[in-house]
C-alpha cells in the first residue's frame, strides 16, 4: 500500500505527515488493519525498540471537581458512584505509589481532581515528590493538577517533578462541546508552562466522545505542534451518571488506527496507551503493544484496569520487553534536541475518512469503578 509506506519512510525520518495522510489511515478498512499495525509498528521499533514503559496512576484527591468536563465521572454533577476523598497525606501517597513502583513501573503519576491547585495544594504535592523520591531511587514523578498559575510550575520543578500532564482531549473546534468551565487555549497554556519550568511536558487526548476523524487529526496535530515529550492516549470510558454515558462509538478495530495514526504523526515521542484499553481493545491490547511505547500499570483514577500482573504477562508474551529505570525512554536527538533529520522520503494522499455509526452494544459489564488502592483500606493493583 502507497500510503503506509510513506508514512513509514516518513515516520523514520521524523516527518509529519500530511492532514490527508493522517485521515487516510483513519479511514482504511478492517481488512487492512494488520498492514496498518505492521507498517506503525517499524516507526515504533525504530525509536524505541521493544521496550516498553510503565506508568503508574497514584489519584491523590478524588471526586468533587467544580469543572464540568462531560468524559469525567469527578466532573461537577456527575452522578457516577465513585470513590471520594480529599487529599491523601503524602505517605499514604508514598505507599500506593511503591505499589506501583514494585509492580515495574519506571514513572509515577500524581493527579489530583480539580480546576487547579491552590499554593497550599503545590506545598502538599511538593512534599509527596519528596517523599517518594527519597524511597524510589530512579522513578521519575508526572503531577497531574489541572491548571497552573504563575510560578507553581517551576516551584514543581523545582520539588522534583519530573513531568507535567495536561491533556489537550479533543480539538480546539469542538473542546466547547465537552467543556464551558474552562477553554481549549487554557489547556495549551498550562502545557507551555511547564515546558518552560523545564517539566518534560506529557499531553495527550481522549478517543470516542463523539467526534469525527477529522477532530481527532486536528488534536493530533495540535500536539505535534505544542511537541510533548509523552502523548497519552484514552478511550473514553462511559460511566454511568455522565452525560457522555451513551457514547460507546469504538471498535477494537478503530482503537488500533487511532494509535497507528498517533505513532505516524509522533513518530519519535512516548506514545502512551492510557485509560479505556481494556473496555475498547479487549482482546485486541496486545496488538497496541507494537504501536505505543509506553502503559499504564493496574487501575486508573475511578476505574479499575486489567491485574498488573496481567498487563506484565501481555508485555513478555507479546515479545516485548518492561524497561528499566537505568534507560532513557526518549531517542537521543530528542534529548539533545537536534532536528535534523535522518534518511529521504515520498508523498501521498489518501481518502477523506468517515466517521462509524455509533455502536448498540453498551458493554457496560466493562466498566468497573475503583474500590482499592488509594483512598481505600484495600491494597492496590499493580
Amino acid at each position: 500500500m502507497d500510503l503506509l509506506n510513506t508514512l513509514v519512510d516518513k515516520g523514520l525520518r521524523r516527518e509529519l505527515p500530511t492532514r490527508e495522510e493522517a485521515l487516510a489511515v483513519l479511514a482504511t478498512s478492517d481488512d487492512e488493519l494488520l498492514d496498518v499495525v505492521a507498517a506503525a509498528g517499524k516507526v515504533r521499533r525504530q525509536w524505541f525498540g521493544r521496550r516498553v514503559k510503565l506508568n503508574y496512576l497514584v489519584n491523590l484527591k478524588s471526586g468533587l471537581c467544580p469543572e464540568d468536563c462531560s468524559y469525567c465521572s469527578q466532573r461537577l454533577g456527575s452522578k457516577a458512584e465513585i470513590l471520594k476523598y480529599t487529599w491523601l497525606k503524602p505517605d499514604d501517597a508514598s505507599k500506593a505509589a511503591a505499589a506501583g513502583v514494585a509492580g515495574g513501573a519506571k514513572r509515577v503519576c500524581l493527579v489530583a481532581s480539580g480546576r487547579g491547585p491552590t499554593d497550599k495544594d503545590v506545598d502538599r504535592v511538593s512534599e509527596t515528590i519528596s517523599a517518594i523520591k527519597d524511597q524510589n531511587e530512579g522513578v521519575e514523578v508526572c503531577a497531574c493538577l489541572g491548571l497552573l498559575s504563575d510560578g507553581q510550575a517551576g516551584r514543581l520543578r523545582a520539588a522534583g517533578a519530573d513531568a507535567y500532564n495536561h491533556n489537550l482531549n479533543t480539538s480546539e473546534a469542538t473542546y466547547g462541546d465537552i467543556c464551558t468551565t474552562h477553554d481549549f487555549s487554557d489547556r495549551v497554556s498550562t502545557v507551555q508552562q511547564a515546558q518552560a519550568a523545564g517539566m518534560s511536558a506529557c499531553s495527550g487526548l481522549i478517543a470516542g466522545m463523539g467526534e469525527s476523524d477529522a477532530d481527532l487529526v486536528d488534536v493530533v496535530f495540535a500536539l505535534r505542534e505544542l511537541d510533548p515529550d509523552s502523548v497519552p492516549v484514552n478511550f473514553l470510558i462511559p460511566f454511568e451518571g455522565t452525560p457522555l454515558a451513551k457514547e460507546w462509538n469504538l471498535t477494537p478495530q478503530r482503537a488500533l488506527r487511532i494509535l497507528a495514526m498517533v505513532r505516524f504523526v509522533c513518530p519519535d515521542v512516548e506514545v502512551r496507551l492510557a485509560g479505556g484499553r481494556e473496555v475498547h481493545l479487549r482482546s485486541l491490547q496486545p496488538l497496541a503493544l507494537h504501536l505505543v511505547n509506553s502503559i499504564f500499570l493496574g487501575d486508573y483514577l475511578t476505574s479499575e484496569g486489567q491485574a498488573g500482573k496481567d498487563d506484565l504477562a501481555m508485555i513478555a508474551d507479546a515479545g516485548f520487553e518492561v524497561e528499566g529505570t537505568d534507560t532513557t525512554t526518549l531517542p537521543d536527538h530528542r534529548r539533545q534536541d537536534d532536528d535534523e533529520p535522518a534518511a529521504g522520503a515520498d508523498d501521498a494522499e489518501g481518502p477523506t475518512a468517515t466517521v462509524p455509526a455509533p455502536s448498540d452494544d453498551t458493554r457496560r459489564d466493562l466498566v468497573s469503578v475503583r474500590r482499592r488502592g488509594a483512598g481505600t483500606d484495600l491494597p492496590p493493583n499493580a
